[in-house]
């Protein structure tokens, strides 16, 4: 019978990582509103300038496995409190810093450890270790925090616009260590109270969910009691990892790098780049929200989904040459915004599908270094392309094809088989 403290708390841990995920990802997303008043006082290039959101993202997924086998070995609040201070230390730093090295030092390779420590490598395999059945719902959940950090462009754009940059990274700094510390060290909970023989997902088959033995069978039926060695040789790893490389690193972190520089040079004012791009993180939120669908429909169709409407989103932002359509832009909001919530809750159940168990940890840190390849390219790239073409048609073009990749990819590795009985 399923211990109702139990229950709750679990979902109290997935509420808890889901608020400290919009801090936590917040700082690196609001580096869209930072980008305009850095660029205007210092004068650097928009493509060695982005570099340092690309380094961001390639230290951070080159440090997610690291995570990741550590959170099987170590204390996840321990992991979590020690990456929020770093966080915090790192962005408080950039307020003082004056060269391109600098940022790339802070914001490109300090920032993206404190992450590593404190974000999705560590968030997301806590709570799949609460969950099964319902898994794809609770990284959702979790993942919508990740999401609304996009809101987040506009809490630092008020910041800004009150004070400056360099106050505002300070402040922003402030918050991480002020929300997410308190939380983590008074409610978070690492793993299941005890597995007294048996393990909360257990309980949770028999009980909760009613499983009859045919769904139990599904859950089991995966590669995550393999060996580690045997896992990492299986391709449908790697097809997934590629696929958030393509859509998440590559293509929706382009655009998130250079949305807000984009729209002010359409003509928008900054108040009104900085809404939309916030917007999106709202929209991107109800999708995370939203991954329930996963569990009902399928992961690869849901996948699908998302492609399909995040390659709608780019011909949107393509036929945009002024400031005279905002409806657009709106458009551009939800085909943009929900399917990047949406998602992960897919790709990442689906890896869970196949690959849950004792190195889930580390299975999952490899998908976060693909999405930190793919996002070591995603914003240096955009803002390349602009510097020789003075435009981001030829941009938003790659970013349909890697959309497509990554759909095709996911089929590939077929999630969905590990869900049927042997």
């Amino acid at each position: 019978m399923l211990n109702k403290p139990v229950f709750r708390n679990r979902w109290t841990v997935a509420a808890i990582a889901a608020i400290c995920m919009v801090v936590i990802y917040g700082i690196r997303h609001s580096f869209s509103a930072f980008f305009p008043p850095i660029l205007s006082d210092y004068g650097w290039t928009r493509g060695s300038t982005a570099l340092m959101f690309s380094i961001n993202v390639a230290f951070y997924g080159i440090l997610a496995p690291i995570a990741g086998s550590l959170f099987d070995r170590w204390k996840p609040k321990l992991m979590i409190s020690v990456g929020i201070l770093i966080i915090g230390i790192s962005t408080a730093a950039c307020a003082i810093a004056n060269e391109l090295w600098q940022f790339y030092a802070l914001f490109g390779i300090l920032l993206s450890v404190g992450m590593a420590f404190s974000g999705g490598p560590v968030m997301i395999p806590v709570v799949s270790r609460w969950f099964t059945r319902r898994r794809g719902a609770a990284i959702g959940i979790v993942v919508a925090g990740g999401a609304l950090s996009f809101s987040m462009v506009t809490y630092a754009e008020y910041l800004i616009s009150m004070f400056d940059w360099r106050l505002a990274f300070v402040l922003l700094a402030g918050t991480a260590i002020g929300i997410c510390i308190p939380l983590i060290l008074s409610f978070f909970r690492g793993q299941p109270k005890q597995q007294v023989k048996l393990s909360v997902e257990t309980r949770e088959i028999s009980k909760s969910d009613s499983m009859n033995p045919q769904e139990s069978a599904a859950v089991s039926s995966n590669y995550g009691n393999l060996p580690l060695i045997h896992i990492l040789e299986n391709y449908r790893l790697w097809l997934i990892a590629l696929s958030y490389m393509l859509y998440m690193g590559i293509a929706n972190y382009l655009i998130v790098a250079h949305q807000v520089v984009f729209f002010l040079d359409l003509g928008y004012d900054s108040h009104f780049a900085a809404f939309i791009a916030g917007a999106v993180g709202i929209f991107a939120a109800l999708g995370a929200l939203s991954g329930f669908l996963s569990d009902k429909i399928g992961r690869e169709k849901t996948f699908t989904a998302c492609c399909l409407l995040s390659i709608i989103s780019l011909l949107v932002l393509l036929s945009q040459k002024d400031a005279s359509n905002p409806w657009a832009l709106y458009i551009f909001v939800l085909s943009f915004g929900f399917p990047m919530g949406l998602f992960s809750p897919a790709l990442i159940a689906g890896a869970a599908d196949l690959f849950y168990g004792k190195h889930f940890g580390t299975v999952n840190g490899i998908l976060f270094m693909g999405f930190g390849l793919g996002g070591a390219i995603g914003p240096w790239l955009g803002g390349y392309i602009f510097d020789i073409t003075g435009n981001y048609s030829l941009a938003f073009i790659i970013c349909i094809v890697a959309y497509t990749i990554a759909c095709v990819s996911f089929w590939i590795a077929a999630p969905h088989r590990a869900r049927k009985p042997r």
